[in-house]
């Protein structure tokens, strides 16, 4: 006898065979009860789900010989040939083959003829949203007012692609995904039935890869069991599916969280000796870091998701990360898991990810352990620095006060302060020409602590590409020209690229990688590469520095919105009366 496929063979024949669809059962049921069923009905949800089967049903319901009834007998002749998709008058219509006008235009010119052999037209129209919009167009006062001996029942998977008007016509039934619990009782239910011995957590398996669809969980339980000759193990269905089991998984966030990459390294070559794809490894990987997590701070949190069996393994290993960890690791995996839709070779990106995830967590580790030792020499260099920036400011403010104050009386005094106040607190705007202190960056370019930031500047780069790679791109226009303190001057050749790495976000992410590489707070000074020259040019030359120095003391002797205006209206514009 020929082999009929386990997901034809038990589809549901009436309302009660139906699995996890309850709040739409009995609604359709009341309605046959109460005689108020509609016009047109939309059955929307993911596939395999059981919206065609339950179209087939209700036509069934409705055109029973002992009905209508809110089941049908499947006894009477009228069921048996609907069933067969026998009868004339239950068509149902796939449009994705049939989307174009001139079909939906020959069914409206039909549609008005009565029934000649059974109570109520139905018209079954699966993926409906594969309509074109001429077509929707045709159909639409059709099926607002359609005769009285007929019925739509329309069923997608998109409802979204559906017109408005589509939908407002319609009673719209959203199916959802069948819950583990309910799939794998009825996987056993028609185990029993079709004599196939499967192991509970075989079954349990098979339900979670088909994702809440009863027919997909049917197809693979059925090649599976083919596979097994009537015996299916959890092994099994690991070998066949191409899955990965849990305890694999668990070995791999052992070897993470040793640091031992050969071991990742080892257990990543088996899985793709075993025909695994390095894509699906890391979805798999990523759902079982945010099981991880679930684990570790939610309560119970073994009933919040279905991939969770043996809810002690996963303490066990969740015990062995902190929550800061589990989020680096699973914010890593994804950024990866983006660039692995368009590598050329998967496999090695996803090697790279883990690896980076094994150095990282040592270097996090160990500038941990660094920060808890050194804390208080660290604080106390710390307030050293700071005291040692306000002595000498208290210094210069004392020099600018002694050369601005003249025997002249008041206005001198106020010129005087006037200086003191644009000597000490020179512009804070990010984009200034030349940074503060700057002679001071002259004289240190050449120290040994700065030598030692340019050797690790390839690093910083390469941090910097990993955390953001369009940072990187703006960033590597610059170059570290001098170091001061807690500061970096960086000069661009580039006036675009400077003030696109100025922005607050990315020069965050800056910072925050040159304290990682560098240790401590490090702030980011940026400058032009041909002011950054042409200042180096004038260090040498202590005639032009003297000029420029005058230049910026007869600046300093006009009033603060004198200045203001001529920078915002130009020295033509603005006339000055003492």
């Amino acid at each position: 006898m020929e082999h009929i496929a386990l997901y034809r063979a038990w589809r549901p024949q009436s309302f009660q065979d139906m699995v996890g669809q309850q709040h739409i059962i009995r609604t359709l049921q009341n309605a046959i009860r109460e005689q108020r069923v509609s016009h047109a009905y939309l059955f929307s949800g993911p596939r395999g789900t059981g919206k065609t089967s339950a179209a087939k049903i209700l036509a069934k319901a409705v055109n029973c010989e002992k009905g209508p009834a809110p089941e049908p007998c499947n006894e009477c002749e009228t069921c048996k040939r609907i069933a067969s998709g026998a009868v004339m008058d239950v068509l149902e219509i796939d449009a994705a083959s049939n989307r174009g006008v001139e079909e939906i235009r020959d069914l409206r010119d039909k549609i008005k003829y009565a029934p000649t052999e059974v109570r109520r037209k139905v018209y079954i129209i699966d993926e409906v949203h594969m309509l074109t919009t001429e077509a929707f167009n045709a159909l639409l006062k059709t099926l607002e007012e359609p005769p009285e001996h007929a019925m739509f029942i329309l069923a997608t998977t998109e409802p979204h692609k559906l017109p408005a008007t589509i939908i407002s016509r319609c009673q719209r039934f959203d199916f959802r995904r069948v819950s583990l619990e309910e799939q794998t009782g009825r996987l056993a239910e028609i185990c029993h039935e079709e004599q196939i011995d499967a192991e509970e957590s075989a079954l349990q398996y098979i339900a979670r890869l088909s994702d809440g669809g009863m027919r997909d969980a049917l197809s693979v339980l059925d090649q599976i069991s083919a596979f097994t000759e009537g015996k299916v193990t959890y092994e099994q269905v690991l070998g066949m599916t191409g899955g990965i089991a849990s305890e694999q998984f668990s070995a791999l966030a052992d070897s993470l969280s040793a640091k031992d990459a050969g071991g990742v390294l080892q257990t990543v070559e088996s899985w793709m000796q075993e025909g695994k794809s390095a894509d699906k490894c890391m979805e798999n990987l990523l759902y079982y870091f945010r099981d991880l997590l679930m684990i570790k701070m939610v309560p119970n949190a073994e009933h919040l998701t279905e991939r969770v069996l043996d809810a002690a393994s996963f303490q066990d290993v969740a015990e062995r990360f902190s929550k800061e960890n589990l989020f680096h690791t699973i914010d890593t995996l994804s950024r990866y898991q983006n660039e692995m839709k368009y590598a050329a070779n998967p496999q090695m990106l996803f090697e790279v990810a883990l690896l980076n995830l094994v150095s990282q967590s040592t270097g996090t580790e160990t500038s941990v352990s660094n920060k808890r030792s050194d804390a208080v020499p660290a604080d106390s260099q710390a307030v050293q620095r700071l005291e040692g920036k306000v002595a000498e400011l208290e210094k210069k403010l004392e020099q600018v006060m002694r050369s601005g104050a003249p025997a002249s009386g008041g206005g001198g005094e106020q010129a005087g302060g006037r200086a003191a106040v644009r000597q000490s607190a020179p512009r804070v705007s990010r984009m200034a020409k030349l940074p503060p202190h700057m002679d001071q960056y002259l004289a240190r370019r050449e120290d040994a602590s700065f030598k030692d930031i340019r050797g690790k500047w390839n690093q910083v780069l390469q941090r910097v590409k990993e955390e953001k790679v369009t940072v990187h791109a703006w960033f590597t226009n610059g170059e570290p020209v001098s170091a001061l303190d807690d500061s970096v001057l960086v000069a661009f050749k580039n006036d675009i690229h400077r003030e696109t790495i100025e922005k607050p976000a990315n020069r965050q992410v800056v910072e925050q990688v040159l304290a990682e590489l560098l240790g401590g707070e490090w702030n980011l000074v940026t400058i032009m590469q041909k002011d950054w020259n042409e200042s180096t040019e004038s260090a040498a030359s202590p005639k032009s520095e003297v000029l420029e120095l005058e230049h910026e003391e007869e600046s300093g002797s006009k009033e603060p919105w004198v200045d203001e205006a001529l920078n915002l209206f130009g020295e033509n514009l603005v006339v000055i009366k003492e």
